[in-house]
């Protein structure tokens, strides 16, 4: 990149200096880097800012700071467009001091090793996402002064020595401090190593820019670092935000902006497809049964002519397909080959010939636990395809799940399925689009925080509709304003005389449920498991006396200590 940029791309204008100098050191184990891409890149990733700074006691301390920022310049970019900035540049950072640790084991002191600090900021959107590591420094222009948003990882030691207490490839696994903000235009970060900040006045960068660069600013700040005393290396990045992205023009998914097509009949086609016939309508949406050209059958999806008006509702309509197409997963529904270049606003996913679970749950009204336990199985593996993705489903109900002839279940519905990553491209103009009451956790309607865990309320509805018939809160879902209405929700158990569900599962299907979703499980897998045996917290709180569990090993043990004791004195009497 050259120096002093001044980039303008989709709507984003941003100006950037970077300086860097060994300093009064023979070498230079500072590094420093900035990638702003284009198009597609710069919408769903951002643009990105490192520096990393070396240990001064390693020789090969600048090949960790280079390997560092250049990893995350790379790739960062090449992870799921679906993630949002924290979970693929910290899955990112995490990979590379796997790495560096790794080539560590060469050494036997840590301290001659691979080992750096790096700070971050990528922009993206209307945000600005900083990751953290180690004793290096991004700053916010505030006041006329330089505001740290990090803190120093460093562990003090007698006569002002200090180490450091995190640090890229000291350890196998590192924690990374994370932050985000929103941003506007005119606002000033800048990324420094220690050898800068510790020295630098309070009013350094306010009087450095009167310089007639940026490029000149970062470079009068590392030289007032100098001048104040600094023997360390120097390294400055200053980024100014000219113009930010404008909501309405900041993000846009392919063929969004495609006309809806008018209502097909059978026999119609529609860029090659043959309608074969209708399927299901609603207020929002058609499917048809369609075959495309080489006779394959598929299901295509239109917006109703209410609905083409709705900016809204066409970016989520054509983010269905747009998730169909980065999932791959036996038990959501897959996107079908269309062509490049389409003339209608629709989607084409494959065909799935089955039942709903709806009807399946009407045909069989007493199921064994088994088959209801594999349905859940199923529907947890497709769930989990999602969330690995950062991907809510947020409309897990019995209609939008099918099984088909073989006994395979698969989501067929991702209309109202969130993604981490468009959404912050998105600024959050889709918005949240959670299910029906029955169905839909509560802090969706408490304003509590909506995470995986709200899917997992979802399934576990399901689970207990299908062994009970009934539904877990009856219709208590559906009144509830606020946190207070959240935490008056009263769970009714599943297990009765009616029903024939033993406590130990009633106890696993209670927790999934629970209106605080902090106490439902950690992990769909925990579900799983506590669904086919007793959990361990169930045991702890039903603790039963081996003499219910095990008479006849109670008695054995009951008589062996008896007989003990008549030896013993049986002993005592002889002597």
């Amino acid at each position: 990149m050259p120096k002093d940029s001044t980039i303008a791309r989709d709507g984003l204008r941003v100006s950037l200096g970077q300086f860097s100098t060994a300093g009064k050191k023979p070498v230079n184990q500072d590094f420093h880097g900035a990638s702003v891409p284009t198009g597609s890149a710069l919408r769903m990733k951002g643009m990105v800012l490192a520096v990393a700074d070396g240990i001064s006691s390693s020789p090969v301390s600048r090949e960790a700071s280079e390997t560092v920022v250049k990893a995350l310049l790379t790739d960062y970019y090449a992870t799921a467009d679906a993630w949002s900035v924290r979970t693929a540049a910290t899955r990112v950072i995490q990979a590379t001091n796997a790495w560096l640790h790794s080539q560590n084991a060469a050494f036997d002191d840590i301290n001659a090793g691979r080992v750096c600090t790096l700070s971050a900021l990528i922009l993206k959107g209307s945000e600005a996402h900083v990751f953290h590591v180690g004793d290096s420094r991004v700053s916010r222009l505030s006041g006329g002064s330089l505001e740290p948003l990090t803190r120093e990882h460093r562990v003090a030691l007698p006569a002002g020595v200090h180490h450091l207490a995190r640090a890229m490839g000291a350890a196998a696994e590192v924690e990374i401090d994370y932050y985000a903000q929103p941003v506007k235009a005119g606002d000033i970060f800048v990324l420094t190593t220690d050898g800068v900040h510790e020295h630098l006045g309070f009013h350094a960068l306010r009087d450095s820019m009167g310089q007639p660069s940026l490029d000149a600013v970062a470079e009068a700040l590392a030289m007032s670092a100098l001048e104040a005393g600094s023997d360390d290396n120097l390294t400055v990045q200053v980024l100014r935000i000219d113009a930010l992205a404008q909501d309405d023009a900041g993000f846009a998914l392919d063929r969004a902006d495609l006309p809806v097509p008018p209502l097909p009949k059978s026999g119609d086609r529609i860029d090659g497809f043959r309608i074969v016939r209708p399927v299901q309508s609603t207020a929002r949406s058609h499917v048809f049964l369609a075959a495309d050209e080489a006779g394959r059958q598929v299901a295509l999806k239109v917006p109703t002519r209410e609905m083409a008006d709705d900016a809204d509702y066409r970016q989520r309509f054509a983010l269905e397909e747009w998730i169909a197409r980065r999932i791959r997963s036996p038990h959501v529904v897959a996107a079908s080959p269309a062509p490049d270049a389409r003339s209608w606003l629709y989607s084409v996913t494959e065909w799935v010939e089955g039942v709903t679970l709806r009807q399946w749950m009407t045909d069989n009204s007493q199921p064994s636990h088994d088959a209801v336990r594999d349905i859940v199985r199923q529907i947890a593996e497709g769930l989990r395809s999602l969330h690995r993705r950062d991907m809510l489903h947020q409309d897990i109900r019995p209609e939008n799940v099918m099984i088909d002839a073989e006994g395979t279940v698969k989501i067929i519905d991702l209309g109202s399925t969130t993604v981490a990553g468009v959404e912050e491209a998105a600024h959050g103009a889709l918005g949240a689009m959670p299910g029906t009451f029955q169905y839909t956790a509560p802090e969706y309607l408490s304003g509590d925080t909506v995470s995986w865990r709200s899917d997992q309320y979802a399934l576990a509805v399901i689970a207990y509709e299908m062994l009970t018939g009934r539904l877990p809160y009856g219709t208590q879902v559906a009144r509830i304003r606020n946190r207070q209405d959240q935490r008056r929700l009263r769970y009714m158990p599943a297990h009765d005389d009616v029903t024939g569900v033993p406590l130990w599962l009633d106890d696993a299907l209670a927790r999934a449920l629970h209106p605080d979703p902090l106490r439902r499980y950690d992990a769909l897998s925990e579900f799983l498991a506590d669904l086919s045996r007793p959990g361990a917290t169930y045991k702890a709180r039903h603790h039963v006396p081996l003499a219910e569990r095990n008479p006849l090993r109670f008695w054995q043990g009951v008589s062996a200590v008896l007989a003990l004791l008549c030896i013993i004195l049986a002993l005592q009497l002889a002597n």
